[in-house]
């Protein structure tokens, strides 16, 4: 178990911990969750020894090993096996086969691991500087942003391996459908101080909003009370006959906790531009192809429309093309065949992170949003750099000397400013917090036009995808459903048979070829029909659960209506009829709850299940 006691940290004036008291115990995996800036990755440095607190300290068991993944890139074997060996223990370094496994499920291929670390791109020198600490097995292993650097394939298969993973785990990722499928408890910097319950970020955020609630209550029930002595104070302080009961006063004022007003907590709340568009269809794509030395081929033949009001999103591996089709979308790029032709008053806004680049660095963060569009004034631009929290003199920051997530921030601003009815957004999520991404997500969702993204958040693609680009099996196919409809109808599973076959301890091989496409097929279609019959009822039952609890509260604030009516009315029995209506009524709440929770868990449990049915069959 480690304990952190009486930890605080500024930096400057800044005050990032106060006070601040946590314990890690054995096997828990902990979701940190907080606002950039707050410290989330400051308290992972503070853990492994790379600051120290100004107060406090961090009690760690001897011969205790923690796993950080570090972005500084030093690499000293010729290749990337040799190079993910390194991670093995002593006793261990000669199990090549562990770094192979790991690295197949991070992405490297066979030839892959036989090249070089540093012929590959900065973003596979991360996953390798990963799966080097993965495979060193810790006993508490610190992910900070891990999702950045993959594709969707190796996010599922982090996915789970991590929810088998067997020791204490704290992950920071901005992807809430990731964490929430793997952590036990969440731990958020809230306030200056470290706060953990038991269960996913949604439980923790309802819990934070209950104890804004119950604090806000507490203290103007508090001032009111202070009020009311200080008026008898002054009133009676000069009667001696009641010397006494002012001195009373005095020092139940004394006594009295000071709860100082709550600290507004600044969150991204923005919308996009939407500029009307009348038409049906937004975008013709026609017959598209694309390479880069005219030999090996991204995508040829491709054909698809967007409609306005589309959400469309790409997904499929790194380095298969999607960015390259996002391109060729919002014409940065000529396709080597084909064309993409834009209906007429379409106007398009693409967001990628190559966009940074293009920022001026003596230019400030609102010039940069003012020059967007000739129709942004000053005010407006000032609003939408609020909205990307950068207020007041931030505002006015050179773009040259702030983060690369704060520049993502200023071009997603810039595409703020601009009035467009189509959105080509190429990952939008990295570089955004937890709390950012809902907002993005909600901004998304209530954008008139039509949207076409590349992203691998599964939350953002349950909530917002109607169709899909597919790339995957080195081809690229068009999904006429939604991501639910693509992962019930095989999803991912054919680029995961290796690791399909590893779960059960075996080996691909000649005969799983004997299995004809039809008898898969139909063996896929009993699975769906089983998995409808399992999961319909479940569904259902959440749903008339939800009705039930959302019937009971509304009978809950009755019952708080006739409570004030009987106390204005002093009539005692019916206070007390009321009290006991009150308590059956929130204990019937609490059991729904329970009941919905267990269910809710009950259904996740059967899914997993069904998805592994659907794994083992792509495998054999």
């Amino acid at each position: 178990m480690i304990s952190i006691e009486n930890l605080s940290k500024s930096f400057g004036p800044q005050v990032i911990f106060d006070q601040v008291d946590f314990k890690i115990n054995p096997r828990e995996k902990i979701g940190l969750v907080g606002r950039n800036g707050h410290g989330k990755t400051t308290f992972f440095k503070l853990l492994i020894g790379q600051g120290q607190p100004d107060e406090g300290r961090i009690s760690v068991p001897s011969n205790y090993r923690i796993g950080y993944v570090r972005q500084e890139i030093e690499f000293t074997r010729e290749t990337v096996v040799e190079e993910c060996m390194t991670g093995l223990a002593a006793e261990e370094k000669d199990c090549f086969w562990k770094a192979e496994k790991i690295l197949e499920g991070l992405g490297f291929s066979g030839e892959d691991m036989k090249k070089d670390p540093y012929t590959f791109s900065g973003g596979y020198q991360v996953r390798l500087n990963l799966a080097k600490v993965i495979v060193s097995e810790p006993d508490l292993l610190l992910l900070d942003e891990p999702t950045n650097y993959l594709d969707i394939v190796s996010i599922r298969w982090v996915e789970r391996f991590l929810q088998g993973w067997q020791r204490e785990l704290i992950v920071i990722t901005h992807d809430r459908s990731f964490m929430d499928n793997v952590v036990t408890h969440t731990a958020g910097i809230y306030r200056k101080k470290i706060r953990k319950i038991v269960g996913n970020t949604g439980k923790f955020y309802d819990q934070i909003a209950l104890d804004e609630e119950v604090y806000e209550k507490t203290r103007i029930n508090e001032e009111r009370k202070r009020r009311e002595t200080e008026l008898f104070i002054s009133r009676f302080r000069a009667k001696a006959r009641l010397a006494g009961l002012v001195q009373s006063r005095i020092k139940t004022i004394e006594k009295l906790e000071k709860h100082k007003k709550a600290e507004l907590v600044k969150t991204l709340n923005f919308s996009f531009r939407s500029l009307p568009y009348k038409g049906k269809v937004a975008m013709h794509v026609k017959d598209i192809a694309f390479s880069w030395d005219k030999t090996d081929s991204l995508f040829e033949n491709l054909n698809f429309t967007v409609s306005a009001g589309d959400r469309l999103c790409v997904v499929g591996k790194n380095g298969k093309g999607k960015t390259t089709l996002l391109k060729i979308l919002a014409k940065e790029l000529v396709s080597n065949h084909g064309e993409v032709v834009y209906s007429p008053g379409i106007n398009a806004g693409f967001f990628e992170q190559g966009h940074i680049m293009q920022l001026n660095d003596e230019r400030t963060v609102e010039e940069e949003v003012l020059y967007s569009h000739p129709d942004v004034d000053r005010q407006t631009a000032r609003n939408i750099c609020g909205a990307m929290m950068f207020e007041g003199d931030n505002a006015l920051k050179k773009t040259g000397v702030i983060s690369g997530g704060e520049k993502s921030r200023v071009v997603l601003g810039k595409l703020l400013a601009t009035p467009v009815n189509l959105l080509l957004l190429d990952e939008p999520t990295n570089h955004l917090d937890m709390e950012s991404c809902d907002a993005l997500m909600n901004a998304i969702n209530e954008f008139s036009g039509a949207v076409v993204m590349v992203t691998h958040n599964e939350m953002f693609l349950h909530t917002l995808a109607e169709r899909l680009i597919v790339f995957r099996n080195n081809s690229v196919d068009c999904f006429e459903s939604n991501y639910r409809s693509f992962l019930d109808s095989g999803g991912w599973h054919d680029e995961g048979i290796q690791a399909a076959a590893e779960e059960k301890n075996i080996q691909p091989s000649a005969s799983n070829e004997k299995i004809t496409k039809k008898e898969v097929r139909k063996i896929r279609s009993a699975i769906i029909t089983k998995r409808s019959k399992v999961l319909k009822p479940l569904e259902k039952k959440i749903e008339d659960i939800e009705s039930e609890i959302v019937a009971m509260e509304v009978g809950l604030e009755e019952f708080n209506r006739l409570m004030q009516e009987a106390s204005l009315a002093g009539d005692g029995k019916w206070i007390q009829t009321i009290s006991q209506d009150i308590h059956r009524c929130r204990t019937s709440i609490d059991h729904l709850f329970d009941e919905l929770e267990a269910i809710m868990k009950q259904l996740e449990k059967e899914r997993i299940i069904f998805e592994k049915e659907m794994a083992a069959l792509e495998s054999e």
